[in-house]
């Protein structure tokens, strides 16, 4: 039987969970130049990892499911840390082979991105387990920790590549700390398999319609997330002649909407709904992204793609919060399916855009992710209020049943 103190133990060991993942990711993506140098290759080589990384996280995300369902997902979560913190090690060998070894590095790339699905999906999963033995929202505060220590991975790979370090001192870093929340995951994660008797799986049929329904937000968002990470600097360097300097403001202004909103996402659910948050933070971002595109200034730009970090951050945590709700009893199942859109939306946000960035411009692009989030204002009534521990069993079969009616 669980102390009283075991929900707090279990909600700081998912929270750094998420933080080992931002971190883990942010000293990658942001290394990729340098890897880029040390290796000798071009960017549709560095375009074609990254693809790589989409792709072999799909299948993580899935394998996840499947390990969820025969140890649990706490495992999964685990394993996937543990794949994550091998993929490192293997990036590091690779770049300071001698003659550095490309087939290696690029392997590594794929490993990463098995390890990056494991975890999306498994650190989703626990999250919604934790949460609801709280009995109320506290998914935005993982993805603000994600957040948080991504702009700390950035930060150290930037103050590393300032004072000469080598490369690899960030990645010793995030291996360090993916070990270490793995290891000690194990022993404070959630043990729950899943919310109801094994056996009740059977008798509970999955509620297809809510999860394509999550996975859309999952997937507008991600598709909003994408295209400003890769595409803001870009447009105010190249199409608004912004300045070196000013430039990578508006991604610092979207990471840092995204950070804040995270952060009140939980109480301002528990305040005023989470339909009336999902609602306000859609007609923001979407607002955003159309000031992107209507008024092509640079004050305008950096204003647009910081309201556009809005709906990120409060979609993201409620959507894998509803969806966990629509059956209890297979939460698991539904959360590593929802995870799927993400990379899905990752590729269409970087890909899209890019194929409309001469015609009819990197600016008008940005109404795209836009029309994306627009269905969102119409389903905000399936974001289900927070549900308190005590009635997860009574309402599992009820909720399974009405959610394809």
């Amino acid at each position: 039987m669980s102390t009283p103190t075991a929900p707090a133990r279990e909600r700081v060991a998912v929270t750094l969970s998420y933080a080992a993942q931002g971190l883990g990711y942010a000293v990658v993506v942001t290394s990729l130049p340098a890897f880029k140098d040390r290796l000798g290759i071009d960017d549709l080589t560095v375009s074609l990892l990254v693809l790589l990384v989409c792709v072999t996280a799909v299948l993580g995300s899935v394998g996840a499911d499947v390990m969820a369902k025969w140890r649990g997902s706490r495992v999964a979560l685990a394993a996937g840390l543990a794949v994550e913190a091998l993929a490192f090690v293997s990036v590091i060998v690779s770049v300071l082979l001698p003659d550095p070894a490309f087939l290696l590095f690029a392997g590594a790339f794929g490993l990463y991105g098995l390890g990056l699905g494991a975890v999306d999906a498994g650190g989703a999963m626990q999250g919604v387990l934790v949460q609801r033995r709280y009995g109320r929202d506290i998914m935005g505060g993982y993805f603000a920790a994600y957040t948080a220590a991504a702009i700390v991975g950035a930060v150290v790979v930037a103050g590393a590549s300032a004072v000469g370090a080598a490369v690899i001192a960030p990645l010793v870093v995030s291996v360090l700390l993916a070990v270490t929340v793995a290891a000690w995951g194990l022993r404070v994660f959630d043990p729950a398999r899943a919310a109801a008797p094994i056996g009740a799986h059977a008798r509970t049929p999955l509620p297809r319609r809510g999860v394509w329904l999550f996975g859309v937000v999952i997937l507008a968002a991600f598709t909003v997330d994408s295209a400003v990470s890769t595409w803001s600097t870009v447009y105010l360097q190249d199409d608004l002649l912004a300045t070196a300097a000013l430039a990578p403001i508006g991604y610092a202004a979207y990471q840092a909407a995204i950070l804040v909103t995270r952060l009140v996402t939980d109480r301002a659910a528990g305040r005023f709904g989470r339909a009336r948050v999902v609602t306000v933070a859609t007609a923001v971002s979407v607002a955003g992204c159309a000031l992107v595109a209507a008024l092509p200034l640079p004050i305008a730009a950096v204003i647009g793609f910081a309201l556009a970090g809005v709906a990120v951050g409060a979609l993201v945590p409620l959507a894998f919060t509803s969806a966990g709700a629509l059956s209890p009893a297979r939460s698991d199942e539904i959360i590593a399916r929802v995870n799927l859109f993400n990379y899905a939306g990752a590729v269409l946000g970087a890909v899209m855009l890019g194929l409309l960035a001469d015609a009819p411009g990197l600016g008008i692009a940005f109404l795209l992710p836009a029309a994306l989030l627009v269905p969102v204002l119409f389903i905000t009534r399936r974001f289900r209020a927070p549900v308190s521990a005590g009635a997860v069993a009574d309402r599992a079969g009820r909720d399974a049943a009405s959610v394809d009616r």
